[in-house]
């Protein structure tokens, strides 16, 4: 039999209900009797039995009042026959009584129903005197003592709805709890996020603003310095203009994370030959082959290959003053299902290194850029002493 979602469907659940409330009652009357009006008056009742039985969820007072009715027609008919029913007949009813405590929500119907069935039971006894001369065949103990433990069914019903409820009600306020806790997390860090904001505009950005104007200042005076000291003032210029509109976008960005369009273009691979430019006016050596069509790599490649590409040249200047750098961007197959290749690999330092430069968190970044487009990316030292960084990206998951 199938199952759905670890239970059993309920048509499946109600066939065998029905069986194991039934069948009992048909196995056991031939051994208390075999007669005519005894089948006649067992068939009907429990016709009517497995009707309300099916219906006992949607009309739960209903049921139970219509199968107490239709047992209480049986009884009675079959004792004006002198006839006997089997004493398995009563277990539909508890069946229907745990089922009204569990899915009788309403008081009101449960009181009406309760209060029926004892106006049936007066009534039925009443004709139950008035059909039966004999005494084996009138209502005695024997009923009351299948009656009795009927109420027990009821309480049982009811016991498991109440704990359903309970359940019900601990899951509804551990939710809430969860929803309060992440929504206190979500504004603490929203707070932790502005003041970190707050600091990086009060610091970063007033050292960097100072940088641009000094840099700005003294290409107001360009005329008095040599060729050389113009291109490097020109690049530590546009620089520092560059760096103020990224660092701008980040602080709004960390303001209020909704607020994440950038003012500044998105760097693609078109700005890659700017890029290079500048780390040779910082005294560097770099070559760039790249067999790939920028428009053809998607935006989210584009922006990764030239984050890679420029902390890459940010390392080598630091750890590798002087060393040529090779810059790689090899497409393969495009679209097809292949990958994106950049690799950046520098030779060993001319020059000895700043002592403690960086703080070592270039290639986290990288790994963590290249990582969000479920691409790779190695890094690590050459046979020649150089350093050698690599990423690829699918184009597949790109393009998505």
């Amino acid at each position: 039999m199938r199952v759905m979602d670890g239970r059993w469907p309920r048509w499946g659940a109600d066939a065998g209900l029905v069986v194991l409330t039934f069948l009992p009652a048909l196995l056991s009357q031939p051994y208390v009797d075999t007669s005519g009006p005894a089948w006649a008056s067992l068939t009907v009742y429990e016709a009517v039995g497995v009707v309300a039985l099916l219906l006992r969820r949607r009309l739960p007072a209903t049921a139970f009042v219509v199968v107490f009715a239709a047992l209480l027609a049986a009884l009675v008919g079959s004792a004006g026959a002198g006839a006997k029913l089997s004493p398995l007949v009563f277990l539909p009813l508890a069946v229907l009584l745990y089922n009204l405590g569990n899915h009788g929500t309403s008081w009101r119907r449960t009181v009406s129903a309760v209060l029926g069935v004892t106006v049936l039971s007066v009534a039925g006894l009443w004709l139950n005197r008035m059909t039966t001369d004999s005494s084996d065949f009138q209502g005695g103990l024997d009923v009351l003592a299948a009656l009795a433990p009927m109420p027990l069914a009821w309480a049982m019903g009811f016991a498991a709805r109440t704990r359903q409820e309970l359940l019900a009600a601990a899951e509804r306020r551990a939710a809430d709890a969860r929803r309060a806790q992440a929504l206190e997390a979500a504004q603490a860090t929203q707070r932790e996020r502005t003041r970190i904001a707050g600091e990086m505009h009060d610091v970063v950005a007033h050292s960097l603003t100072l940088l641009v104007v000094h840099a700005e200042t003294l290409r107001a005076r360009g005329g008095e310095l040599p060729d050389w000291a113009r291109a490097q003032v020109d690049g530590l210029a546009a620089a520092g203009r560059q760096s103020s509109g990224e660092l701008r976008d980040l602080l709004r960005m960390l303001r209020d994370p909704a607020d994440a369009v950038p003012l500044q273009p998105v760097p693609d691979l078109g700005e890659l030959d700017a890029l290079l430019d500048s780390h040779r006016a910082a005294g560097g050596m770099v070559e760039l082959t790249m067999d790939v069509a920028p428009e053809s790599v998607p935006e989210p490649v584009q922006l990764a290959v030239y984050r890679v590409v420029q902390e890459a040249l940010v390392n080598a200047r630091r750890h590798a003053p002087g060393a040529p750098v090779q810059v790689t961007v090899d497409g393969g197959n495009g679209g097809n299902g292949g990958e994106l290749r950049c690799e950046v690999v520098n030779g060993r330092a001319v020059r000895q290194a700043t002592a403690g430069a960086g703080i070592g968190l270039g290639l986290v970044s990288m790994e963590e850029r290249v990582s969000a487009l479920d691409g790779e990316l190695t890094a690590g030292p050459t046979r020649d002493g150089g350093f050698r960084v690599t990423a690829t990206m699918p184009w597949e998951h790109a393009d998505a």
